[in-house]
């Protein structure tokens, strides 16, 4: 016996089906690179990557670049890492707004528009091609690196004029500082420091509640000294009451060792729900939990659209949001012949795509609710003409709500660091890995150091909480 299923069943049941698949984010829609990468298999992960090389020119173009250049970076293949961050960068810089996408957005979801990579997210992959340099040895690509840096920092600054907002970062400064101290420009470090020290107490601090890292201390000292400002040189030592501070360079120069502590936050999606009102030529979009009222103009509507959107009572919205993945290691350290020192917090990944998200969700929020009252209204317009295609219209709109969950998911949760004095020859150094729940962990490593040379050393720390999506 052969059973028919009819048309509007099978629709419904395709419908069903897209909605499941409508609810990934693109962290889990992403899996089985993301469990590669967590348990540290880089080449599995890097194979899955390249499998979908599809996407090296699509929506997403940014984000398969970032990760193929950071899983490279940590593979220890450094050209064909910066190859790929180059493409990034470049991207970047090229990125012009498709507004057939953007138009396309308003009456589907802002997936179908090109991810364009998060502010914060341009700084790191400008930090990772200038550290892939430094390992090479390539100072004064490094400085081109650095150059950039400076430009990017300018162009956040000249965006966002608002106190409450991120527009400095103390960490690429203290970068810029590394790339210029190990280049023999002191002048140029020193100011770097310097700037970095500023932004740590005048925005960190009030922001992210983030305090200058100890090492910075030193770090602008020997640079005042280096560079011949004693002047500077004396009120810092006042400053950091550090008066008997003197600058001994070491024997073997110094190692720069970076730690990178777990995984950067994910995106993910919520609701709002919102009850709509009507007051003369406005309708209003309002939340009272969220203290929320948007006001949506009807000038330039016909009637038909207008009494499609003032049919409005109820509905929902889907917003991005960020999870963060908490971290397994709290602190850690790095000992070279019985002396110890502590790897300091240079940033917080996790907080600065918080607030990054948070400084634009007014814009994010604005731009759902059109989408959304435009949706609404086609569809009113739709039932007065079709009941049944306007239900289908409204379960099409339902599917395709959805909030933009692409961001760069590979970064770290937090970045540390610290710099020790080596001695010629081999310089054997032991990182000890503390985690939140007591245990220790220790990994060595065995450095050649020659007379003045700047080492650098990155360890990454893969382990981090699962990402509670709250359902």
């Amino acid at each position: 016996m052969v059973r028919v299923i009819s048309n509007h069943a099978k629709f419904i049941a395709i419908l069903v089906v897209l909605m499941v698949s409508s609810c990934a984010s693109y962290y889990q829609s992403n899996y089985s690179f993301n469990k590669e990468f967590e348990q540290g298999n880089l080449n599995d992960a890097l194979a899955g990557l390249q499998a979908n090389a599809n996407e090296a020119r699509g929506k997403r173009e940014f984000l398969y670049s970032v990760n193929a250049g950071l899983v490279l970076s940590m593979l220890g293949r450094y050209v064909e890492s910066n190859d790929y961050f180059e493409k990034a960068f470049l991207f970047g810089e090229d990125y012009r707004i498709n507004y057939l996408n953007e138009a396309a957005s308003y009456l589907t979801n802002p997936t179908v528009t090109t991810y364009k990579g998060e502010d914060h997210e341009h700084l790191m992959l400008l930090y990772y091609k200038a550290l892939n340099f430094l390992k090479m040895g390539k100072t004064s690509e490094a400085l081109v690196e650095c150059r950039r840096l400076n430009i990017r920092l300018q162009q956040l600054s000249d965006r966002y004029s608002n106190e409450s907002k991120f527009q400095r970062d103390a960490f690429i400064h203290t970068l810029m500082g590394i790339i210029y101290e190990t280049d023999k420009d002191y002048n140029n470090a020193f100011i770097a420091y310097r700037n970095a020290y500023e932004i740590y107490d005048e925005d960190y601090q009030r922001l992210f509640h983030i305090s200058m890292p100890e090492q910075l201390k030193p770090d602008i000292l020997r640079t005042a000294w280096l560079s011949g400002l004693s002047e500077d040189f004396e009120f810092f030592k006042e400053k950091f009451d550090m008066l008997d501070f003197k600058y001994e360079p070491s024997d073997g120069g110094e190692l720069v060792f970076f730690w990178h502590n777990g995984l950067s936050p994910v995106k993910a999606e919520w609701g709002i729900n919102f009850v709509v009102s009507r007051n003369n030529n406005f309708i209003y979009f309002n939340n009272s939990d969220l203290g929320i009222s948007f006001p949506f103009s009807l000038d330039g509507y016909n009637d038909k659209d207008r009494n499609g959107l003032t049919s409005l009572e109820f509905f929902r919205v889907a917003l991005p949001r960020y999870i963060e993945r908490p971290t397994y290691y709290s602190t850690a350290t790095i000992t070279l012949e019985g002396s110890t020192v502590e790897l300091q917090l240079l940033e917080d990944v996790n907080k600065i795509a918080f607030k990054s998200l948070q400084q634009r969700m007014n814009l994010e929020l604005s731009k759902a609710l059109i989408r959304l009252a435009l949706k609404k209204a086609t569809e009113h317009q739709v039932r007065q003409e079709d009941k049944m295609l306007g239900s289908v219209l409204g379960m099409i709109n339902a599917i395709t709500e959805k909030a933009d969950t692409r961001n760069w998911q590979t970064l770290p949760h937090s970045i540390y660091y610290s710099r020790i004095p080596l001695a010629l020859g081999k310089n054997k150094v032991t990182l000890e890995l503390n985690s939140v729940g007591g245990e220790t962990h220790r990994n060595q490593f065995t450095y050649e150091a020659k007379p003045g040379q700047i080492l650098f050393h990155t360890f990454s720390s893969l382990e981090s909480g699962y990402p509670n999506y709250g359902y």
